[in-house]
């Protein structure tokens, strides 16, 4: 744990002074204030992230985590367990959700086995990082051991620090992994104290049944285990996944390096919620990119205070939610960077008696392009 702590010590507090004269900039320009909202709450944030008032496009990548879980042969998923070592294939083919969205995010798509039950080929272009063949069943003890806990997270930190020092600004998480939502799902009640029937959703489809089945299996696997809502080590150790420890070491590492660090849906951001305990300090540089269709996920992010920028109504998982948001946050650079001030498009600013500085009022202020 100790090279653990030391990371966490290491994480500093964003540059407001920075991030002031980021707002200034957006307020000089052609629109009223505050009008691009959630554009302008996103610039900001990762002009106080890089330690730069007027940040250009970032590099970005999305890590995307895959295991097994033992709890999977409770069949609690619509998909068996070999699905996972097929998606690992699938990804790799780039056939997948997530390669169709990184490309177009223009992200690079990082593959890492950290827990997946088969032994795949050493030639296959992915990180081979297993630790284990899956969890254990964790309605029948600890999903896994401490120990394996924190190998994961020291991966995960050690990806995170590597892709930082080649230049990538912005991680995203993503992940592949059969039960992985019946994991999430115990690990927030634990976290949150929410109902497990709250945070329970569909994950792959299930049936209405089968979401019962699920809840039981959770229930049994809590009682069993008693996770220690106090030390997230333990929560991850009883019920949680190899994958989600080694996506919580990725929010570390990257905070760690001044990274901005985009939350997915569900399963990854119970891997967030997961470094937000060992490390409050990983706050500042969360970004959440959507709202995902499973009700637990809602409840992480009102528990970390954020607002994410798009509803799709979206669960596939994988990264595919923050691909997309990393494409909104290209925008908000580029609405920063592009954008004319009010001095430089010779348009007349809000007048120091119009509270109101609505577009309409904006607009008949704008000189005609063609205008003689």
């Amino acid at each position: 744990m100790k090279e653990i702590d030391a990371v966490i010590q290491s994480i500093q507090p964003l540059d407001e002074t920075i991030m002031n004269q980021t707002k200034m900039h957006l307020d000089r320009l052609t629109k009223p204030l505050g009008s691009l909202a959630v554009l302008e709450r996103m610039a900001c944030q990762l002009a106080g992230v890089e330690r730069e008032a007027m940040p250009g496009i970032p590099e970005k990548a999305v890590v995307l985590m895959a295991a097994d879980h033992g709890v999977a042969e409770e069949g609690i998923s619509a998909f068996p367990a070999e699905v996972t070592e097929q998606m690992v294939y699938n990804f790799v083919r780039g056939g997948a959700g997530i390669n169709v969205l990184a490309r177009h995010a223009g992200a690079r798509l990082v593959l890492v086995d950290v827990g997946v039950k088969s032994d795949l080929p050493a030639e296959l272009p992915i990180r081979h990082c297993k630790i284990r063949h899956g969890t254990d069943n964790m309605r029948r003890g600890p999903a896994m051991s401490r120990e394996d806990v924190v190998q994961a997270i020291k991966i995960g930190i050690r990806i995170a620090r590597e892709l930082t020092d080649a230049g990538v600004r912005v991680i995203s998480l993503g992940e592949m992994g059969i039960g992985n939502t019946t994991a999430s799902s115990a690990m927030v009640h634990v976290f949150t104290g929410e109902p497990v029937s709250v945070v329970v959703g569909t994950g792959t489809g299930i049936s209405a049944e089968f979401v019962q089945h699920k809840i039981r299996v959770i229930e049994e696997a809590l009682a069993i285990n008693r996770p220690d809502p106090r030390d997230a080590l333990d929560v991850l150790t009883k019920v949680g996944g190899l994958e989600i420890a080694a996506m919580a070491g990725v929010v570390l590492g990257a905070a760690s390096r001044q990274a901005l660090v985009m939350l997915d849906g569900f399963i990854a951001s119970a891997a967030v919620l997961a470094a937000y305990r060992l490390a409050p300090a990983v706050k500042p540089y969360l970004m959440a990119s959507h709202l995902s269709e499973e009700p637990g996920h809602a409840v992480i992010l009102r528990e970390l205070g954020l607002t994410p920028c798009l509803r799709l109504n979206m669960r596939l998982g994988e990264g595919t939610g923050a691909a997309l948001g990393m494409t909104i946050l290209d925008a908000a650079v580029k609405i920063l960077n592009e954008m004319a001030t009010f001095e430089e498009a010779a348009v007349s600013p809000r007048g120091a008696d119009d509270s109101t500085h609505n577009g309409e009022r904006m607009v008949r202020q704008c000189p005609a392009k063609n205008s003689a």
